[in-house]
Formats: C-alpha cells, structure tokens, sequence
C-alpha cells in the first residue's frame, strides 16, 4: 500500500531507473500504474527534489497522446529508511515500441510514420507548455491495444540530467545515450530542438530496426552523436525512399538550426510524404561541431573522482610538537579506557563473547553465509518466492538485524527472494481467435493485453492470432507483460491507376484482395490501362471487400453513311 490509497498489485515492468506496477486508487476506485523510484537516486536530496519538481509540471499536461500524471508522493522503505518517490500514473494497456522491436518483426515504414507522428502531437503539446522530454526513445512511447501513441515519462528524464551521475553508472543511461542529441551530450543547455534529434533516432530505429549509433560504451556512443554521420536508412533497407531518407536525416541534424524547429513541422512534413507529396525536407550537408571534453587517462568518464581531486593536493606535514611526558600520559589514558570497557562487558554480558552482527541485505545467500560464519553466527535460510526485479536471488531481510550485537553462535534468520514461480506460454496459440486466446492466457498470466499486429501476413484472418511475445512455449515469470497480436483482416488498397489488368490483378492479390472485378469505359487512355478503383488508394478496408477496376477502351469508330444510289 501506497500513501495510504494505492494497492499494489502485479508488476508491470522494470529499468535501470525505476519499477512500474498495477494498482487501485482506493479512494477513486480506479486502476492505475504506479511507478517507483531506485532507491539508490531516491537517496540523493538533489534528486528528490528536482523529481518533485518535473513530476508536478508533467501532471499539468493533458493530452491524448501523452501518459497522464495523476499523482505524487514519498514511500519509506522500510529496510533502508530512505523516502523513495513515486509517480501514479494512467494505466495504459498495450505495449512499448521497445517491447515491438525486440519482437524482431520488421515495422512498415508508413507504420512507423505514423507512430512518430503521434509522438510529435505529444512533444508539440509539451514544447507548448514550456516542459522538454529530454528522454524521447522506443521505451518511453507505449501504443495501446486500439493502436493509438502513447509518450511517457515527461519530467522524470529532466530530473536524472540534472543529478550528478555520469555517463558510464548505469545501464539505464546507456540505453538513453543512444538518443542523446549532440548538445546533451556536450553537456549543454538544451531547448525543443533537442526532443526533435531523438525523435528522429526513434524514427530511424522504427524504420531500421536500429538506432542510428551503437557503440560499446555510452561514451563512444555520444561521441558518435557528436562527431560522426548517421548511415542513411535507405542503405539499411532499400523499401525506404529518398524523402523518408531526408525526414530522418533533417531530424538527426548535428546543428539546432538544421533541423526542424518544431515538432509540428517536422509532423506536417511526415503528412506530407504520407500523402504521396514532395516534402520540404532536403539533404542536410554533415557538419562536425564541437567535440566532447577529452577524457583523462582513457578514463570512461570525464568526471574526475574525489581520490583523483585529493591526489592532486599537496600534504604539508605538521611539525612535532608532542613530548616524551605527553605521548606517556595518552597511552596511560588508551589503558584506562582499554580496562573499564572490559570491566563493563563483564557487567553486562556476563563473560559471554558478543560480536556486531553484519548486515547481509542484498547480499547472494553465499556471500551472506560467509559473513555471518566468519562472524561466529550459525545461519538458518528461508526462502520465498517474491518479485522478479533487483532483489532476486538476493537476502531482502534478516533477524537479528545488521549492526545488532549478538553473542557467539546466535542463529540468524536470513530470508531470500528466489523470484517469482516460472509459467510456459502454451504452443498452437497462432491462428486462433485473439478473444479466446487471451482469456485463456489470462488464466495464468497477470497481465495480458491484445495488440493489433502492424505487419500482419495478407493472408490472415481477421482477428486470428499472428504472434505472441513473449514466444510461445516460453517460461516466464507469472507477472510478465504477454501481448497478443492479432490480424485485423484489413489492408492498404493499392493504386491500381495505370496498370494493366494483368498487373493490376497480381497488385490486388499481393496485397490480400481476392475479389477483384474489372469493368471497361470508353477512353482516350491506353486501351487496357486500370483508370478508376471503386475504392481509392490507401484505403484500408477488409481484404474480402469486392474492388471494382474500371480499365480503358478505345471508342468505337462511327460507320460510313451509305451513298445515294443514282435514279436509272
């Protein structure tokens, strides 16, 4: 229980930051998503308060395509007694584009123009009301089972860049440091610009399957954003067109000023080749600016440690000043204090020896055994099956506690987190009806959502399964998050204009239509060239909607008047 109000419930998902889970407003009778804090950013005042800060001007953002704030607060946890804070949010039910990249499936590219636009409307939205994300990336956009965009996180991502921790400290960092814009990373003031660089890292990743750099440390990573060109998309995937290249590429600008100075510019023109028009985007020049500060020593990061600070410093010994008689009364004074304290632990225990009683949380059982072993304790483990996060296969409590002093031999009570119990997504699930599927899933797994699948075969069957990630047959703990992909039956309608009826029949059947009739129309159009289509082009509709082609044909040549025969 949160504050009094918020019953937990499964655990929806985990990073390097922070733990996000289900729960029930009590008070408003509703569910939520209610995000935590690590604690080890909880425990610095700084951060605290610039989280408070970022976490109440997210709440006044109220938009369709942004995750909206309902809440905030401090939790003491209990073993560390540090107040860890914590964001309720909207419980959004689908999934992130993370979780849709890494189901390996390859996203079409007007898909992915059209994700990237919603993200836009978001940005666009916030830039309005003064708040940049700062933290734009595929975990941060959620889209929800009806395929609406989702942008989350905003001001969480302006409260970690404003803390001390560098570069190279967390995983959570490096996965961000592939979005960085060049001016994060330089360590520069940043303005909207910047959520527009990676919104077009986002964008290249949808298209690609990649994002535009990866390198082996967030270093070498945002020295990439900072110095070197990104490869242009179309080399990674040659469906990808000459515009789509110069969207991306105008977006990923090293210079503010190249770029697209809004979010709503850069949207207009993905309208733009959405349309089938010229966009405005042309081929920006590469530009090299500013490097990265130099690293000292090859170091991983530019932040110089305080032992390097105090290794810099000049020591100047103290002069003598302490006598023989001196020195002879402190090591009389060492004595005394050497006999009370005996005499008094004589007192007290009673003759039995007593030791400090290490403290053993987040320890693996072994490392824990061994200490409190070398400390002449006995140990006696329980273990139970807990959450599946950072503290799995670690001690989460232990009795008597660290710091206790206790005599020889005592037994201590440690208790170990050995995750949650394991469940196997069951096999044959492609092809069924996604309802029944999911309720059967449901049976066994906390949280289970049905997603329309962006790439669905042409072939299949409207509300038929196509895919399940985690994969089927797959053990996992009971609370992860199983989505669902289903085919919704339907596709783009191709544009037909031109083709002849041969071509025009073959584009109908790629697509999925097999219901194709032809009719013919006087023209001054090549005779057998597709004119007109009962439905226009990029209409998505049911594959088993009847397409109607109109195709060309010659008018016919008027006959001769017969001439007028001669009265004999």
């Amino acid at each position: 229980m949160l504050g009094g109000r918020y019953q937990l419930g499964a655990n929806l998902g985990r990073g390097g930051m922070a733990q996000v889970r289900r729960a029930r407003d009590l008070r408003l009778g509703r569910e939520v998503a209610v995000k935590q804090l690590r604690i080890d950013l909880a425990s610095d005042p700084t951060f605290q308060e610039r989280f408070r800060r970022e976490a109440q001007s997210a709440a006044g953002l109220n938009h369709p395509n942004i995750v909206a704030v309902y809440d905030t607060g401090e939790e003491l946890d209990e073993l560390t007694g540090v107040k860890v804070p914590y964001i309720v949010m909207e419980l959004v039910e689908g999934h992130t584009l993370r979780e849709l990249l890494r189901t390996g499936r390859q996203i079409q590219p007007t898909k992915a123009m059209t994700f990237t636009q919603g993200v836009l409307d978001a940005l666009g939205y916030s830039h309005k009301a003064g708040i940049i994300h700062r933290d734009i990336k595929p975990a941060n956009v959620m889209l929800t089972t009806e395929g609406d965009v989702k942008v989350m996180d905003f001001g969480i991502a302006r409260a970690v860049a404003d803390t001390s921790a560098t570069m190279t400290q967390t995983a959570a960092v490096i996965g961000t440091a592939q979005y960085l814009s060049p001016e994060q990373a330089r360590g520069e003031t940043v303005d909207a610009r910047s959520d527009i660089y990676s919104a077009g890292c986002l964008l290249y990743e949808l298209l690609t399957g990649r994002p535009p750099f990866q390198g082996d440390s967030p270093v070498s990573v945002a020295y990439q954003h900072v110095r070197e060109a990104p490869v242009p998309p179309s080399h990674l995937d040659p469906e990808i067109t000459a515009d789509m290249d110069n969207i991306v590429l105008k977006a990923l600008a090293k210079d503010p000023a190249d770029r697209y100075q809004t979010a709503a510019e850069m949207r207009t023109d993905i309208g733009r080749l959405l349309a089938g028009h010229e966009v405005l985007a042309k081929p920006v020049p590469a530009t090299v600016v500013a490097p990265l500060p130099p690293l000292s020593g090859g170091d991983a990061t530019a932040v110089m440690s305080q032992t390097q600070v105090m290794d810099d410093v000049a020591v100047t010994p103290t002069h003598k000043r302490h006598t023989g008689l001196i020195a002879f009364m402190v090591a009389l004074a060492v004595i005394a204090v050497g006999v009370t304290s005996f005499l008094v632990w004589r007192a007290v225990s009673g003759g039995v020896e007593m030791v400090a009683v290490p403290s053993v949380i987040d320890r693996t059982p072994a490392e824990a055994r061994q200490l409190l072993i070398n400390a002449k304790l006995d140990v006696e483990v329980h273990s139970i099956a807990g959450a599946d996060d950072m503290t799995k296969n670690r001690v989460i409590n232990q009795n008597p506690p660290g710091g206790q002093q206790a005599a020889i031999g005592t037994k201590v009570v440690i208790t170990v987190n050995t995750g949650p119990s394991m469940v196997t997504i069951p096999t044959g699930l492609k092809g069924q009806k996604y309802d029944q599927v999911v309720n059967r899933l449901k049976s066994m797994f906390t949280n289970v959502t049905a997603v329309e699948d962006p790439n669905e075969p042409v072939d299949a069957k409207a509300n038929a399964v196509t895919s399940v990630s985690p994969a089927e047959g797959a053990s996992v703990p009971a609370g992860t998050p199983i989505t669902v992909f289903y085919a919704t039956g339907k596709s783009p309608v191709p544009n037909f204009h031109g083709m002849s009826r041969t071509e025009a029949k073959a584009a109908a059947e790629d697509a999925g239509f097999t219901n194709v009739t032809f009719k013919s129309a006087t023209s001054t159009e090549t005779p057998d060239i597709v004119i007109a289509q009962s439905i226009p082009f990029n209409s998505v509709v049911l594959r088993t909607t009847k397409l109607e082609l109109t195709y060309a044909v010659p008018a016919a040549t008027p006959s001769e008047s017969p001439s007028a025969s001669s009265t004999p």
